[in-house]
């Protein structure tokens, strides 16, 4: 698979989810992104713009201790998992597996590494890293299939 690379960057929150919000407006259903940083690095804060660009009007807050949550947009329904507290995955991977593939479902997970098993290549993963109290650098590797995501974008 022929994967790209875009590094974007971002000097606070707000440009955090205008960066987010942008490609947010650019997905279709059946997407798959994966968000990886430190804690408090901006997953969340990189979440709730991707709903917001896609339509959503929930609310969007880390599901760090419930490891899901769902927000409703127009043409599908965000899945949000946070895998942070468990090591193992267990049964939630077979609920992120029978979801991969719902053209009506986009997934976004944090802390992928105990679902990374289930995970298709064919995703988008985005590195948050901190460059300095409000900074962030965001490194987005994506197959070339996706690309509409992320064209044009700086």
């Amino acid at each position: 698979m022929n994967t790209k690379e875009l590094v974007l960057s971002s000097d606070g929150t707000e440009k955090t989810e205008q960066i987010a919000s942008s490609i947010g407006a650019r997905l279709r259903g059946g997407e798959i992104i994966e968000l990886s940083s430190d804690l408090g690095g901006g997953k969340t804060t990189f979440t709730r713009g991707l709903a917001k660009g896609a339509g959503s009007n929930d609310v969007v807050a880390s599901p760090t201790f419930t490891i899901s949550k769902v927000y409703a947009a127009p043409q599908f329904e965000i899945y949000h998992f946070d895998f942070y507290r468990l090591p193992d995955a267990g049964l939630i991977a077979h609920e992120v597996e029978d979801l991969i593939g719902d053209p009506q479902v986009v997934i976004v997970v944090e802390w992928g590494g105990a679902v990374e098993h289930v995970l298709p290549s064919n995703k988008v993963n985005i590195e948050i890293s901190r460059t300095g109290d409000e900074g962030r650098t965001l490194k987005v590797t994506y197959p070339e299939e996706l690309s509409y995501l992320l064209e044009d974008l700086c």
